[in-house]
């Protein structure tokens, strides 16, 4: 007897019918080839999550539960530990320099927020999202990790919000989606100065903002560029049964174009 088709299945089938629906293009093709590498990708994050508890294996966030679906973007990588694998070096400098503030910007469902918390046990940490279903579910990873009196979640973040860094040691992860060209303005925020920065910049959504972002913070930082890098150094054994397209889904973190990250590290004397 044949399974059911699932509800993400089904809603697959119907989105890929809209899309098909008109002349053929490369582009059509493209989108229909991303919505379905998205459903397998899913299939792969829920087939991981059925295993068990899913505890991060491998990472600078190893032994992290992660109970929670990513409130967006890829969740396989995220619970094979290997999301994001080019800021692990950044993730240890971070750990290793102790700040007692830790604000997380575009915390989404806290992958960063608690699992600095977990490393990181004197830090307070300000988790910060517009989306509400988003604050709920880093709110319950904070939880399920046993860091939830140190992990604030709240909403929007302003520039005058940033003043706080001027009174202690503070890091700055901002994730916003081409937000940060308006929220990462030393001009505006001059509590920046004082604060050691890892941001993402959606160069995908607008030309060059690394790049502009990067001039702003001159001045007062030292600035690194990290661009994208996959690692599938220890995709678990069991993978091994599955197509070299499964495994390589695993990994994808569904971007769409150049998403770099800048580590901006204040200089003795910020200007």
């Amino acid at each position: 007897m044949s399974q059911a088709a699932s509800p993400l299945t089904l809603h697959v089938v119907e989105l890929l019918k809209s899309r098909l629906d008109g002349a053929p293009s490369p582009r059509m093709l493209e989108l229909a080839l991303r919505d379905l590498a998205k459903w397998r990708s899913q299939v792969i994050a829920n087939t991981l999550a059925a295993r068990g508890d899913p505890v991060l294996p491998q990472g600078p966030f190893a032994g992290m539960h992660y109970p929670v679906q990513a409130s967006e973007g890829a969740a396989a990588a995220r619970i094979l530990g290997l999301y994001e694998a080019s800021l692990a070096p950044v993730i240890e400098a971070i750990v290793a320099r102790d700040y007692p503030l830790v604000i997380d910007v575009g915390c989404a469902e806290g992958y960063y927020a608690v699992g600095l918390a977990r490393r990181m046990p004197a830090a307070r940490v300000l988790a910060r999202d517009l989306d509400p279903a988003a604050r709920e579910l880093c709110a319950a990873l904070a939880e399920a990790n046993g860091v939830a009196g140190r992990v604030e979640v709240g909403g929007a973040f302003t520039h005058a919000d940033f003043a706080l860094a001027e009174a202690q040691p503070t890091v700055v992860v901002c994730d916003i989606e081409g937000e940060e060209e308006r929220l990462l303005d030393p001009d505006l925020a001059p509590g920046l100065r004082q604060a050691d920065i890892l941001v993402e910049c959606h160069d995908c959504f607008s030309p060059g903002l690394s790049a502009r972002i990067a001039g702003r913070f001159a001045p007062s930082h030292h600035v690194q560029r990290i661009d994208r890098a996959v690692s599938d150094a220890a995709l678990p054994g069991w993978m091994e049964s599955l197509s070299d397209l499964d495994r390589l889904l695993a990994l994808w973190e569904w971007r769409a174009g150049p998403t770099p990250w800048l580590w901006m590290t204040r200089k003795a004397k910020a200007v």
